[in-house]
């Protein structure tokens, strides 16, 4: 059992076996739907589940500045961390340079990767890591 005290006093927080997974959802800001679909689907399927702030307006269209935009992706990389799994939404297999990393992060914390749709691995800098697996075997 883990404590954590907030600014109201203290609460417990109870984790037991059958505490439910927690998955963060990663992908391009441009494939709103498919955040809201995955959203949706993992919450139903019983899972915790961790998304970006705002999946109606591209980061322009919501006026952030560089500074916000680099605190963002700092703050979705802290998800990560609390994540039992990721979800890649690589709508048309599209995997832009956030999510790169944003793989490569979970890949290198040992954090289970699923991905929406099928991935083909783009061979050496691939962010799914698949040439790195081959390289070990040898």
């Amino acid at each position: 059992m883990m404590n954590h005290t907030n600014t109201k006093g203290t609460y417990l927080l109870a984790v037991s076996e059958d505490f439910p997974t927690i998955v963060c959802l990663c992908g391009s800001t441009r494939f709103s739907d498919a955040f809201k679909k995955a959203n949706l689907q993992e919450t139903l399927a019983g899972k915790i589940v961790l998304s970006i702030g705002c999946d109606f307006q591209s980061d322009d269209a919501l006026g952030l500045t560089e500074e916000d935009k680099a605190r963002l992706d700092i703050l979705h990389l802290r998800k990560i961390d609390i994540a039992d799994e990721i979800l890649v939404l690589n709508v048309g297999d599209y995997i832009g340079q956030s999510t790169s990393r944003e793989i490569a992060y979970a890949r290198e914390r040992g954090i289970s990767i699923r991905w929406l749709e099928p991935h083909s691995c783009k061979g050496h800098g691939c962010p799914c890591g698949a040439e790195l697996i081959i390289t070990d075997r040898n």
